[in-house]
C-alpha cells in the first residue's frame, strides 16, 4: 500500500503478523504513508498512491488527500512508514488478481456493494516506527521501530526482506519441513533463483548446510554465486532438463517458476526418500476469482489432492506453498540476518514520487533481488 509515511495495523498477539510483514510483527494492513503528528491538531491527510479501478499501471493515482489512519480497536497501531518494496504480488493486485479473497476478507459479511474497496492502496512490505497505539497493545509503544527489525538493517534494507522472507520459510520449513537440523548435506534446487524468494532461499539453505543448484540467466549468475550457490544453470544457454541430467538427485526443489517446470522437474527428486518439490506458484487466488470463494477452493483442494496423489505413487511428495504470515518465523530470520548469514539483496529503490515506475520494473520482471522504494 503506498501511502506517504502512515499506516494503521492490528496487533494480534506477541509473535504474528499477516500479509502486511512487519519485523516480529503483530500487523495487519499496510500503506505507504505521509508524515502525522501523534498530537489532537494533528493533520487528517497525508499523500498516498492509490488505484480506483483494476487494470494496468496508469491506473496508479497519486492523491495528497488520503485520510490518515485512525485507532478504531485497541489491538491495532499507527505507524510512520520509511520504506516499502514492491512484489510481483502487487502488480497483479493492481490488476484484480485475488480481488475475491481479499474483499471477502476486508468485509467477510458482505455489506459493501462491489467496487467500494477503491480507492485502494497497494502493498506488502514495510518498515517504520510506531507512533501510536491502542489501549490493549503491550508490546509495542511508540517510537518502536516496526517491529524491532533487525539492528544491523536501515528500513530500506528491512524493507525488502518480510514478503519474499516469510514466503521462502513456508515453502522451505513449514511445508518442506527442512531445518537447521535436518538439512545439512541435502541436494537443493531453486528454479527461479535470483528473484526475492530465490535469493532469500539460497542463503537460508546455505546457512542450514544445504548443497544448492540454482537456475537463473547467465546474467544473474554472478550474483546467486555470491549468495552462496554450489552449482548454476544457465537455462538460456541450452535445455535446463539436459543440464541437471549430470547432477545427483535432489532431495528438494523449490519451484519460483510454474508453468511447464512442473511437468519434469519432479523427474529430478530423488525417489522413495522423503524428497519434496514445493511450488509458489498456484492457481489458489485465481480459482477464487473464477469460480468464487466456495467453488475456488473445492477445485483447488481437488487439484492440489490429484496432483500430490499422483506423485505420492512415483515416489515423491508434491505440494503448494504460499506467504505464511509469523512473527515467530520473524524473530528467527531477524537472527540469521544479525549474525551475517542472510543479507538483503535490493536491485533498485525509488523515491516515493516514482512509485509507477516501481511498478513497471517489477512488471518486467528478470528481477535481481528487490525494488524498494524510500517513503522518507
Amino acid at each position: 500500500m503506498f501511502t506517504m509515511e502512515f499506516l494503521k495495523t492490528c496487533v494480534l498477539g506477541r509473535n504474528a503478523c499477516t500479509a502486511v510483514c512487519f519485523w516480529r510483527s503483530h500487523a495487519v494492513q499496510k500503506l505507504l504513508v505521509g508524515k502525522i503528528s501523534t498530537t489532537s491538531s494533528r493533520s487528517t491527510v497525508m499523500p498516498a498512491w492509490v488505484i480506483d479501478r483494476y487494470g494496468k499501471n496508469d491506473v496508479l493515482r497519486f492523491t495528497q488527500n488520503m485520510m490518515i489512519p485512525v485507532i478504531h480497536y485497541p489491538n491495532e497501531v499507527v505507524i510512520k512508514v520509511h520504506a516499502a518494496s514492491v512484489n510481483p504480488i502487487d502488480v497483479n493486485m493492481r490488476s484484480g488478481y485475488g480481488a475475491t479473497a481479499l474483499n471477502m476478507k476486508r468485509d467477510p459479511l458482505h455489506i459493501k456493494t462491489k467496487g467500494e474497496e477503491f480507492p485502494l492502496t497497494l502493498g506488502r512490505d514495510v518498515s517504520g516506527v510506531v507512533m501510536e497505539c491502542g489501549l490493549d497493545v503491550r508490546y509495542f509503544k511508540p517510537g518502536d521501530e516496526v517491529s524491532l527489525k533487525p539492528k544491523s538493517l536501515t528500513h530500506t534494507q528491512a524493507a525488502s526482506l518480510p514478503y519474499v522472507a516469510l514466503t521462502a520459510w513456508s515453502a522451505i520449513n513449514k511445508v518442506g519441513g527442512l531445518n537447521d537440523k535436518n538439512c545439512t548435506g541435502k541436494h537443493v534446487l531453486i528454479l527461479g533463483a535470483s528473484g526475492g524468494v530465490g535469493t532469500f532461499a539460497i542463503q537460508v539453505m546455505k546457512a542450514w548446510g544445504a548443497n544448492v543448484t540454482a537456475v537463473c540467466s547467465q546474467d544473474a549468475s554472478e550474483l546467486v554465486r555470491k549468495l552462496g550457490a554450489d552449482d548454476v544453470i544457465d537455462y538460456k544457454s541450452g535445455n535446463v532438463e539436459e543440464q541437471l541430467k549430470s547432477l545427483k538427485p535432489f532431495d528438494f526443489i523449490l519451484d519460483n517458476v510454474g508453468g511447464s517446470t512442473e511437468t519434469w522437474a519432479l523427474n529430478f527428486l530423488k525417489k522413495w526418500s522423503g524428497a519434496t518439490y514445493v511450488t509458489l506458484v498456484t492457481p489458489f487466488l485465481l480459482n477464487m476469482d473464477r469460480l468464487g470463494i466456495a467453488d475456488g477452493m473445492l477445485q483447488t483442494g481437488v487439484t492440489v489432492g490429484s496432483k500430490a496423489l499422483k506423485h505420492f505413487w512415483q515416489g515423491v511428495h508434491y505440494r503448494w506453498a504460499f506467504f505464511m504470515a509469523s512473527g515467530v518465523y520473524l524473530d528467527d530470520i531477524a537472527k540469521l540476518v544479525d549474525e551475517g548469514k542472510i543479507q538483503p539483496v535490493i536491485e533498485k529503490t525509488f523515491p516515493f514520487s516514482q512509485v509507477p515506475e516501481a511498478f513497471l520494473k517489477v512488471e518486467r520482471g528478470h528481477a535481481r533481488g528487490k525494488t524498494v522504494i524510500n517513503v522518507i
